[in-house]
């Protein structure tokens, strides 16, 4: 039937009948599409994502998704920051918990990356922007900043190693070690999203990890 057949007026029983969709709460919108968008990355062998597929799985016009971001690459940038937010607020937890220089240093720096990885295991799909496989086609300051939060969780497990280091060389040993660690997490990582989420990040870890340590 056409629009033009339709009663100007409807009756009270028909326009109960008709389902009303619920407003979204302001914010609520832009968090719907954020996970949205980590939902289609946690399907192995995804490719790159468009808008018109993100607002097809929304249910919306792409219109609707820049009333909430400008871009893509803001709503990319709106997964780093949740990685962000999530990854270090741990971090400061597990380094408030005990005192590196007490000699919890290496336990500090296990258990940092142990929570990194249980973190990717949970977030398959912020797993694959963690590593950049998401961010290929995507703008060059996406993975700059990925590749600064790599920066910082080296940074934050030399810093762990160097007070329980009792060497003549702290700093220096601290940093092969940090850097190795960080290494050995980024390719446990990206093997984790290139396998189609099959292999288990944290496979062998503990022994993984007192091999380093």
């Amino acid at each position: 039937m056409s629009d033009a057949e339709l009663s100007p007026v409807a009756t009270t029983a028909e326009a109960a009948a008709t389902p009303v969709r619920k407003r979204p709460k302001p914010g609520e919108r832009r968090v719907q599409i954020l996970q949205a968008l980590a939902m289609m990355l946690e399907q192995p062998g995804a490719e790159r994502i468009t808008t018109a597929a993100l607002a097809a799985r929304l249910d919306v016009s792409e219109a609707a998704l820049y009333r909430h971001f400008a871009s893509k690459a803001q709503m990319f940038e709106g997964l780093i920051e949740f990685i962000e937010q999530s990854v270090f607020t741990l971090v400061n937890q597990i380094l408030e918990r005990e005192d590196a220089a007490d000699g919890a240093g290496q336990r500090q720096a296990a258990r940092i990356a142990a929570m990194l990885v249980q973190f990717a295991e949970k977030n398959p799909g912020m797993t694959r922007v963690m590593v950049g496989d998401a961010l290929v086609y995507e703008n060059e300051r996406l993975q700059q900043r990925m590749n600064q939060f790599f920066d910082k969780i080296e940074s934050t497990l030399k810093q762990c190693l160097r007070a329980a280091d009792a060497s003549a060389t702290p700093t220096a040993d601290a940093q092969v070690r940090a850097s190795m660690l960080t290494s050995f997490l980024v390719g446990r990582l990206q093997r984790f999203a290139r396998s189609g989420f099959r292999r288990s990040p944290s496979e062998h870890l503990d022994a993984s990890l007192a091999c380093m340590l």
